[in-house]
């Protein structure tokens, strides 16, 4: 009887020899999945000084790096993975695109006791002068990232929804940006952030995409 024990429990332990305490973890420890299909996502709302406010969406993705790829949180801690291979490090590079647009600013609604100025919108001129920056974050440290490589952009004009009074409009506009990203060596557990900034450094946006 005890030898028969022992021979069922040696063939359970050659089908699971790979097994780590965060994969055999009970569903009962595990407080969130995410999955990251498609990619990271980025969103944040900027500003620029007596200017206009907008929205800056953006993605981060590589070819079949994200596909399946999942965060679980469990009381024994955080682990990465695509089905039973753990993932600790970003592929060799990663493709960031923005899509960046007017948006109203936020406005108080305690009564003025002179009117405030229009803030306007976003211009080619004042867009062309914005400068973006990329950092790789862990913990409060924060450190460039280099060879970041440019790729297609393109601004589109916002055809109004008053069609008949567009020749009366201001031009709106949006734009869309693309990099090529360097992350090889790169932990999972960093966070790529973007800055955009003035020319005289004042922060419009800044925004990171985290596991």
């Amino acid at each position: 009887m005890f030898r028969r024990a022992r021979i069922i429990l040696s063939f359970a332990l050659l089908l699971y020899p790979a097994c780590t305490s965060f994969l055999c973890a009970s569903p009962g420890h595990t407080k969130a999945v995410w999955n990251y299909d498609g990619g990271l996502l980025l969103m944040t709302d900027g500003s620029i000084p007596s200017g206009p406010c907008f929205r800056l969406t953006g993605r981060a993705t590589a070819p079949g790096f994200f596909e399946n790829l999942k965060r679980e949180d469990t009381d024994l801690g955080t682990l990465i993975h695509r089905g039973h291979d753990v993932i600790t490090e970003f592929p060799a590079q990663l493709h960031v695109s923005f899509l960046m647009y007017d948006l109203p600013c936020e406005y108080d609604l305690k009564p003025a006791p002179t009117p405030t100025p229009a803030h306007g919108y976003l211009t080619r001129p004042l867009v062309s002068k914005l400068r973006l920056s990329f950092y790789w974050k862990h913990g409060l440290k924060m450190r460039p990232v280099t060879g970041v490589t440019p790729g297609p952009h393109e601004t589109r004009r916002l055809q109004p929804y008053a069609s008949e009074f567009g020749a009366q409009l201001p031009e709106k506009l949006e734009w869309l940006f693309e990099f090529d990203v360097p992350s090889a060596g790169v932990p999972v557990t960093d966070s790529l952030v973007v800055v955009l900034s003035t020319p005289d450094g004042f922060i419009a946006a800044r925004a990171a995409a985290r596991m």
